[in-house]
């Protein structure tokens, strides 16, 4: 049984990923924005209250570290970095990012991670995995024909931070490696969930597997990972996407 700290445990990636953990008896704390919203996804899925805690937490709040170790039951194990957040995502009527919600993006994605592994680190957690959830857009830059307005539809520092979420993950590989502690990203193609039919059958063109990812596949390469604590793999980007990364 691992222990398992998620950050966003309630979006679309997330949840399903608590769901699953929580039924592989492993022991989850998620962190939300919302303490109501954490608690919907317990009940509505049945999930064993002595295997999950939700931890209201906003990263951008002063303090937020202090308010997450007062919540804290046990230190983790393992820390699943996949938070986001939407509104930092906005782009304006020039089809571009703010300074502010491009900062904030960076923040969210590489400079609270950051700064919440060395805080575990400092409280005496013994890390065995960190695991990064990252994007095919990490690594590729966004298909503009997938888009019906490209410009007002594809949010540039999604995909920027992502690429440096992936370096990070490479970064820390090198510097936790002697404290055994292996640090790897897993990158998503797109999921169903969110989209419409027209995109989906876009998507579905540009792809090798001819379709998005599905709340089915979420899971299996986070359990591989924690299935295989010998399994000397650190500083990878496992890309989950269909295939679409070879084209």
């Amino acid at each position: 049984m691992r222990k398992i700290l998620i950050t966003g445990g309630t979006g679309l990636i997330g949840s399903q990923l608590v769901i699953e953990m929580v039924k592989d008896n492993h022991f989850v704390m998620f962190t939300t924005r919302s303490k109501k919203t954490g608690e919907e996804l317990i009940t509505k899925h049945g999930l064993n209250r002595k295997k999950c805690l939700p931890i209201e937490l906003d990263f951008s709040k002063e303090g937020a570290l202090d308010k997450l170790k007062n919540q804290l039951v046990e230190l983790p194990d393992t820390i699943i970095q996949n938070a986001r957040a939407i509104e930092t995502l906005l782009i304006d009527q020039k089809g571009r990012i703010s300074t502010e919600n491009f900062q904030k993006e960076f923040f969210n994605g590489i400079i609270f991670p950051y700064n919440l592994i060395n805080f575990l680190l400092d409280q005496g957690a013994l890390l065995r995995d960190v695991i990064f959830i990252s994007s095919i857009y990490g690594s590729v830059a966004p298909n503009p024909s997938l888009y019906t307005d490209f410009e007002n539809q594809s949010p540039i520092n999604y995909g920027v931070v992502k690429a440096a979420q992936i370096h990070l993950t490479k970064e820390l590989a090198v510097r936790l490696a002697p404290k055994k502690t292996r640090v790897n990203a897993i990158s998503f193609g797109g999921v169903e969930g969110r989209v419409d039919v027209s995109f989906k059958k876009r998507y579905s063109k540009l792809t090798p597997n001819g379709g998005m990812l599905n709340h089915t596949d979420l899971y299996p390469p986070v359990q591989y990972i924690l299935n295989n604590p010998e399994l000397n793999i650190t500083g990878e980007n496992l890309k989950v996407d269909g295939g679409w990364t070879i084209w």
